[in-house]
């Protein structure tokens, strides 16, 4: 099972909810015997009699049986473990039951009817196993962000307070300045402390590949010379500092974009150039650019795709991806937060192209 195929199993697993505690969830780690497990749902079948609404009563022996007849016809738990969710919606009657191997070890065995799907221990499964940390920072203004995979968000925005020029001279001045360069540190020691929370435990998880500093003059240069950040994420600071004009959201994809050739090969930088690329082809009306459910399946089926840009809530996203795979094509998955994405959903219905060669 891919990620993204099990993405799509965590989406529609987390609609459900039930008034009762009738929806199953179990995982079987690697090495555990299924006789083992059949045994313990068995003995679980066996006191459900004791519920007293027959209708709670009949979805969970619903869901149980189901798991229980499906674990039968499996020799062997595989590599990865097992993972099982059955339940029946008690407004519509429509019934569910998921067995299959995750991507990565169950971590843990763990049963439960509950009134939703446990679904908690397959979270991290499918989120992007690297992230930036992204800073921009001035002497009175600070914004912390992360990028991981298509995903670029703000974390934290932060602001100090720092006074205007002072006209008068001498002593005064002298003391002024003082007082101002230590509303200024006081404020980095903030932001570090800040940027430290939010990024030290990527950093513990094996998550965190670097932190992009940027911001406009020299504040970023006497941030990291004044080492307001934790040592363990001092290390992970790109030695590029990179200068932006904004805070934000609008500063943050200003940093990533001035950065693209430092994290090259991350999703958002890739699906950004093949938007921007598809722009230009666009523009120049070259016929390279395609676009339209049609043309982009005939195109695809043709072998003349360079390069596949795919909303990713398309329902067909998955399928999209696996028929790319046998003719070489790129495949790029677009968030909404990529910009332009919303204008490529409705303007194309989030499915563009760029090809390797014009058609006709």
């Amino acid at each position: 099972m891919t990620r993204r195929q099990l993405k799509e199993i965590l989406k529609e697993l987390k609609k459900w909810t039930a008034p009762a505690t009738v929806l199953l969830s179990l995982y079987i780690p690697p090495g555990r015997p299924i006789s083992d497990v059949v045994n313990l749902l068995r003995q679980e079948l066996s006191i459900t009699d004791n519920i007293k609404l027959k209708r709670t009563r009949d979805a969970v022996q619903r869901a149980l049986t189901s798991a229980i007849d499906r674990l039968t016809k499996i020799p062997k738990v595989p590599d990865t473990g097992l993972v099982v969710f059955c339940g029946e919606d008690m407004n519509t009657g429509k019934f569910i039951c998921y067995v299959f191997a995750p991507p990565d070890p169950v971590p843990v065995f763990f049963y439960r009817t509950d009134k939703w799907f446990h679904v908690e221990f397959l979270e991290d499964m499918v989120e992007e196993r690297e992230a930036f940390g992204l800073l921009i920072i001035e002497r009175d203004a600070a914004t912390i962000g992360l990028l991981k995979g298509s995903r670029l968000r703000i974390l934290e925005e932060l602001e100090g307070y720092v006074p205007g020029k002072h006209h008068k001279g001498g002593q005064s001045q002298r003391r002024f300045d003082r007082i101002i360069e230590q509303l200024v540190e006081e404020f980095f020691k903030r932001v570090g402390e800040h940027a430290t929370k939010h990024f030290l435990p990527l950093l513990e998880k094996g998550v965190l590949k670097g932190i992009i500093v940027g911001g406009p003059g020299y504040a970023k240069q006497d941030f990291i010379k004044g080492g307001y950040l934790d040592y363990r994420l001092r290390q992970k600071i790109l030695p590029q500092l990179i200068d932006v004009s904004y805070q934000g959201e609008a500063g943050l994809r200003e940093l990533v974009m001035k950065a693209a050739d430092l994290i090259q090969g991350q999703m958002y930088v890739e699906a950004l150039k093949a938007v921007e690329e598809f722009k230009y082809h666009l523009a120049k009306d070259d016929g390279l650019a395609v676009y339209g459910d049609e043309e982009v399946f005939n195109a695809l089926k043709m072998g003349s795709l360079k390069v596949l840009v795919v909303d990713e809530d398309r329902p067909d996203a998955e399928l999209l991806e696996e028929e790319a795979k046998k003719y070489g094509t790129k495949v790029y998955f677009l968030s909404d937060d990529i910009p332009e994405g919303e204008w490529i959903k409705k303007t194309f219905g989030g499915l563009i192209g760029i090809l390797r060669y014009r058609l006709g």
